[in-house]
């Protein structure tokens, strides 16, 4: 079986990885998006998929547009399957038709839970307690393909987009092997209930902003929802804040955003709109993070100050 991978993101590394170790499987090229510039100088920099797929040996496309330029290309591969995990473009019927056996799209969610571009982020945020991957076949509207296999995971609240990718990666490269196997015998999958589907959108820099008008509980999986990015911000005396790591307390009776104190054993005390914030670990925008109780040392007015 002839198969193009796409992807970019870390957490679509595994799964190609798991491609290339395949001995049914002829891996015969990656998709990922072009280079983009990072680091202070603006280095032109490879998507996580591209440099992986650069250490493995295979040839790699990085196309702007999915148009007739880069249709022209992929034909010439003559492939028979697209395998597509956080790829980050939406595929055309003519891109499809180039693939004889069609695609199949792994996805960090029970679909038809959470269809679109940030599952983990928005179980995170809803306090979900069981999410999951799918393994859909590509259809022409987003996530809404026959299920060929899923798997649920339990969430006990303290998960992270960047922990729960890392699970996410891993069992997803687990379950490829069992779609593939059904697409090489024709199976069809099952059919989603599209009924009860549900969307998530996409994130950008400023849902990073923390409203301490929100309750603990949702601060906190804030805090864990946008970490790696855009990180959980606030302002203090004019600095952007970044808090990296919390917990929950209840009570409080201070004007939210307000820093009441520290406990010994949860860290510094902030009022939430209900509930309290108890935050283990900060950091200062360009600084390095810390722990509660060396962040004080170097911010002796904190306490009893009014976050923004």
């Amino acid at each position: 079986m002839r198969i193009i991978f796409a992807g970019s993101p870390a957490i679509a590394v595994p799964c190609l990885e798991a491609l290339a170790s395949d001995k049914s499987i002829n891996l015969i090229g990656v998709l990922t998006n072009p280079d983009t510039p990072k680091g202070r100088h603006g280095t032109p920099q490879s998507t996580e998929v591209g440099e992986a797929a650069e250490k493995l040996g295979v040839s790699i496309l990085k196309p702007v547009k999915l148009d007739a330029a880069a249709r022209e290309i992929i034909a010439a591969l003559k492939p028979d399957m697209l395998v597509t995990f956080a790829y980050g473009k939406i595929f055309g019927p003519k891109f499809l038709a180039l693939f004889p056996l069609g695609g199949i799209n792994i996805h960090p969610s029970l679909l038809p839970k959470y269809r679109g571009p940030t599952p983990i982020q928005a179980s995170i945020l809803n306090r979900d307690k069981i999410t999951g991957i799918s393994i859909q076949k590509i259809a022409l509207e987003i996530d809404s393909g026959n299920i060929l296999a899923a798997e649920q995971m339990q969430l006990d609240g303290t998960e992270t987009t960047a922990s729960l990718s890392l699970i996410a990666a891993v069992k997803a490269a687990e379950m490829l092997p069992l779609a593939l196997g059904k697409i090489a015998a024709g199976e069809q999958g099952t059919p989603q209930n599209h009924n009860q589907a549900s969307y998530c959108r996409l994130i950008n820099k400023d849902d990073g902003i923390i409203d301490w008008g929100l309750s603990a509980a949702e601060i906190d999986a804030g805090i864990r929802a946008y970490n790696p990015w855009p990180l959980y911000r606030t302002i203090h005396n004019g600095k952007t804040l970044f808090i990296l790591k919390a917990g929950v307390l209840c009570g409080g009776d201070g004007k939210a955003g307000q820093v009441l104190g520290i406990n010994n054993q949860y860290g510094i005390m902030i009022q939430a709109g209900n509930g309290i914030l108890a935050v283990s670990e900060l950091q200062y925008q360009g600084k390095k993070a810390l722990y509660w109780k060396d962040f004080l040392n170097g911010a002796r007015d904190f306490i009893g100050s009014n976050l923004t």
